[in-house]
């Protein structure tokens, strides 16, 4: 099964299931962002718009991008009432459909564990990006991912694993400086079942 195929699948449930990195980085989101109110935001793989309906509330407007219809299905039929929210399905790797320095904030969460190649990702967040403009990614921490653990869903006892490419801390940050973008923070972060565990994600804030 693709990717983009696993995905369409898990939209259905994708809300419901239990799933505590997808709630961590809800969490963390709101935590990193504060107060902070922006123009244009861009959402690179807004999913079934676990974050979007935030970001509706603290960006003017809001482009959320996925490459998954059955998300993005989701997505729109949750959130007819963001009227700020535009949805558009994209591969990430390619081109957006966003012109130069459109936006102020661009979020990216659990997506790039899906990505072979970061640096398309990065160029095109660099590209987009406003001067003075804030680049977040969130993602499964690369110790989790040493261990096996992969996003993954279930359907009565069969067990869907997603394909995914480990990334290391590194791999990040040097993407970013190729791109450009200049590290402002590093955090990791654990969820409350992750007592002596490793972190469960984490999360990189770039400035342009």
């Amino acid at each position: 099964m693709t990717v983009q195929s696993a995905y369409n699948d898990w939209s259905r449930t994708y809300d419901t299931d239990e799933n505590a990195t997808r709630d961590l980085d809800h969490t963390v989101l709101k935590r990193v962002v504060g107060e902070s109110h922006f123009t244009s935001i861009i959402e690179a793989g807004c999913g079934t718009g676990k974050n979007t309906d935030f970001l509706s509330r603290i960006g003017k407007t809001v482009t959320a991008l996925d490459f998954s219809p059955g998300m993005i299905a989701r997505a729109k039929e949750k959130l007819a009432h963001c009227t700020n929210v535009t949805f558009a399905q994209v591969d990430l790797t390619q081109r957006w459909p966003c012109k130069d320095h459109s936006a102020d904030f661009i979020t990216c969460n659990l997506v790039l564990e899906h990505v072979k190649d970061l640096a398309p990702v990065f160029t095109e967040a660099a590209r987009v990006l406003a001067d003075d403009g804030q680049f977040f990614v969130s993602e499964l921490h690369p110790f989790r991912q040493y261990q096996g653990t992969v996003a993954n869903f279930q359907r009565g006892d069969q067990s869907t694993r997603i394909e995914a490419c480990v990334h290391h801390i590194t791999d990040f940050l040097s993407a970013a400086n190729a791109a450009g973008l200049k590290l402002k923070s590093l955090q990791e972060w654990w969820h409350e079942k992750d007592k002596d565990k490793p972190p469960r994600l984490v999360t990189f804030l770039f400035n342009k």
